[in-house]
């Protein structure tokens, strides 16, 4: 059954980056997060006589350049001026130059929005009448192409890396001491702190070109590489990069001091406290706090250059994203790193019930915090119930709650599998003691029995000694009888007697030396096979060592309840791949409430021109969001005839779905910024549903005029909104 594990094992690591594959490779270019929610003059207008300048609206601030905005004349010629001025709020204008003929005109842009992510696009207006042009711009931006690839797949390498970089460590401190010990885990941590490290510098020399030109060759534009570094996202990843290097440090005392001071084995206990002395307290202690600073420091660089950043509640929004990433390391990362050590740990250091089970409280507690966290950053970004379906960010948010929803389903499995697996024990701890205790009573058994044995050994010595000294005393006494009847013997035997007698101590002698030698070599002879005796014995000890370690293994392997647990924990695993690169693709999405509010825009624009709103010699129109309930819609302002003097003010309100609304209060300011005049304020009359009017409004003198609209919708909700108009 183990072989076919390896098999599976690697065609499901495959079909499942196959599916992350195909997900971002099928998703549709990196979409801007500030959405063009208005223009002056307007999309496909048609304007009596040449404006001084095209005024462009975002839905949140940008950054500009030199040639961020374009204005081509019908033969593709250049007619702006000067570089691109942020007047008031998210409106930014360029200047024209003077005397235009009639035609059309193609206003080309490409920024970039304040959550780091290029923004490009380009539309029409016409002077007098339409007319041909040989404008042609292209549909592909900065963000498409093999630069906007490669700048996708090192986001998803860097949180990829992140993830299994915190949540390695935090599974090993956390739940797995001895796992600071297995090479596999420590190959994992390793690998996400080198991936992670890779795809930032990767991300720093490829952000030039992605924000600009898109050009492989410009990657290495080290104008453009300075350019990055004075942004805030270049900020970011220098700022990650210095934390990395921090991170660095802890993994070296996680693996070097603190897998010095961790067990072998670790016991089976419910608690998950540390068991070791003051030394080792204070340095898992130190690792934790060190750790967690370290991992919301890098946190915080996603969080501070992207979606957190901007729109509303960002003070709010920032440590709330670095709280969701965490949790997601430590769930996802905790995982992986749960997967290799049931498929990659030794015999001798096995992760055991305790070590799963605190994972699993660790997953639940992850789990929760993503829901409370992930409610919020829902609310944020999408701000109603219809964007989850109207928009792809709500769609692909779905998406990412299901297959959260499959993980949680598939982890709920795991953990039966991991009660089974405790009740296996147990079991196996009781069968254990039993055989322990009949070995201890055959053992006594015999040990009574040798005792019994050496008792007779003692008593038939006793009795063997008992004899040979009644033999011995009888050779005495034959030996006295026999020294008597030679002294009655005559004198001249004596001699012959002694003189043979005395040959024989001579004879011993002479044979004596040989006897000596032999006994020497035979003890070097016996002294050298007792050490080629030990030799064999010490490898033979190592064979069954090694033998024994693979029965383990193999029955570790086979074990049912392991076997079901790591199919589950590899499953999971599986589902988070998929996970991951769907929030990938997420973070590169535009915003549902972006999305609508372009959408509420343009539909504004529409409607005004349909039924005649935008009869005015000026006609603006903005999206507002007071962040309550039914807070959202669009105001457009009608001027006319929008000259120095008096000039009549017409105000509409509409919902997102373009229905004329009231409000409780809508006030109006006009400044004139360069003259040093205003804010005038304008009180306008209610006059019917979703329109108020005043007239003779007293417009001073020329210029380039701020329009401030204040909308409230409740008694604590009200935001408010603005745009630059031309008078006179």
């Amino acid at each position: 059954m183990t072989q076919t594990i390896a098999p599976r094992v690697r065609t499901l690591v495959l079909l499942i980056l196959a599916v992350a594959g195909a997900l971002l490779a099928g998703a549709a270019p990196a979409s801007a997060h500030a959405a063009l929610t208005g223009s002056d003059p307007a999309q496909g207008a048609v304007v009596d006589t040449a404006p001084s300048q095209v005024s462009l609206t975002f839905s949140e601030p940008i950054a500009v350049g030199d040639d961020s905005v374009r204005v081509l004349d019908p033969k593709g010629e250049r007619v702006d001026k000067g570089d691109p001025a942020n007047p008031s709020g998210t409106t930014y204008s360029v200047r024209l130059v003077s005397g235009l003929p009639d035609g059309t005109y193609t206003v080309a842009y490409q920024v970039v929005s304040a959550d780091s992510h290029p923004v490009a696009g380009a539309f029409t207006f016409s002077i007098g009448a339409p007319s041909e042009t040989t404008v042609s711009v292209s549909a592909q931006g900065s963000d498409d192409g093999l630069v906007g690839w490669l700048y996708g797949f090192g986001r998803y390498v860097s949180y990829a890396g992140f993830v299994v970089l915190a949540g390695g460590a935090a599974f090993v401190l956390a739940c797995w001491a001895p796992g600071a010990r297995v090479r596999a885990v420590q190959r994992l941590v390793v690998s996400g702190w080198l991936a992670l490290t890779a795809a930032t510098l990767g991300l720093l020399m490829l952000r030039g070109s992605y924000i600009t030109s898109g050009k492989v060759g410009d990657v290495f534009d080290l104008e453009l590489l300075g350019d990055v570094l004075q942004t805030k996202t270049g900020a970011a990843l220098v700022s990650r990069l210095l934390l990395l290097a921090a991170a660095a440090l802890f993994i070296a005392v996680l693996f070097g001091a603190y897998a010095r001071t961790a067990d072998a084995v670790e016991p089976d206990r419910d608690g998950g406290g540390d068991d070791g002395g003051p030394d080792k307290r204070d340095l898992t202690f130190g690792l934790a706090l060190g750790g967690t600073v370290v991992a919301a420091g890098l946190a915080a660089s996603w969080a501070m250059s992207e979606h957190a950043s901007q729109g509303l509640q960002a003070g709010v929004a920032m440590p709330v994203d670095v709280v969701h990433l965490l949790a997601v390391a430590a769930w996802l990362g905790g995982l992986t790193a749960l997967l290799v050590a049931l498929y990659r740990a030794p015999v001798e250091t096995p992760v055991g019930r305790d070590a799963v089970r605190r994972f699993s409280r660790l997953a639940f507690g992850s789990v929760v915090t993503l829901a409370v966290t992930g409610v919020y950053q829902s609310w944020r970004q999408l701000g109603s119930w219809s964007a989850f379906t109207d928009t792809r960010y709500g769609q692909l948010l779905l998406v990412k709650i299901a297959l959260v929803a499959v993980m949680v389903a598939v982890a709920f499995l795991s953990r039966r599998w991991t009660q089974r697996l405790a009740d296996a024990r147990v079991s196996e701890a009781a069968e254990e003691a039993e055989r322990t205790e009949a070995t201890e009573r055959v053992e006594e058994a015999v040990r009574a029995e040798e005792a019994e044995r050496a008792e007779e050994a003692v008593r038939a010595e006793e009795a063997e000694r008992a004899k040979a000294t009644v033999r011995a005393k009888e050779a005495v006494r034959a030996e006295a009888t026999e020294r008597a009847e030679e002294e009655k013997q005559p004198a001249g035997t004596a001699p012959a007697e002694a003189s043979g007698t005395s040959e024989v101590p001579g004879a011993s002698m002479a044979v004596e030396p040989p006897k000596a030698s032999g006994a020497s070599d035979a003890f070097d002879a016996e002294k050298a096979e007792a050490g080629q005796d030990s030799v064999r014995a010490a490898q033979l000890a190592r064979q069954r060592a090694a033998a024994e370690a693979a029965r383990q293994k193999r029955l570790r392997d086979a074990d049912p309840n392991r076997f079901g647990l790591r199919r589950s924990v590899l499953a999971e695993a599986g589902v988070a791949l998929v996970l991951l690169a769907v929030t990938t693709v997420l973070t590169q999405t535009e915003p549902g409430r972006t999305e609508q509010d372009a959408r509420a825009a343009t539909a504004a624009s529409s409607s005004a021109s349909a039924t005649g709103q935008g009869s005015g010699a000026v006609s603006l129109t903005m999206p507002f969001d007071t962040g309550g309930k039914s807070g959202k819609g669009v105001v457009s302002i009608d001027l006319d005839p929008a000259q120095a003097g008096d000039n009549a003010l017409h105000l509409y309100v509409e919902g997102p779905d373009g229905t004329p609304v009231d409000v409780p209060e809508v006030k109006i300011a006009l400044t004139l910024a360069a003259q040093n005049i205003g804010p005038l304020p304008v009180a306008p009359d209610h006059v019917t549903t979703g329109h108020w009017s005043a007239s003779r409004v007293q417009i001073p003198m020329a210029g380039d005029w701020k329009v401030e609209v204040t909308v409230r919708t409740s008694d604590i909700d009200q935001v408010t909104v603005s745009k630059n108009a031309q008078i006179g």
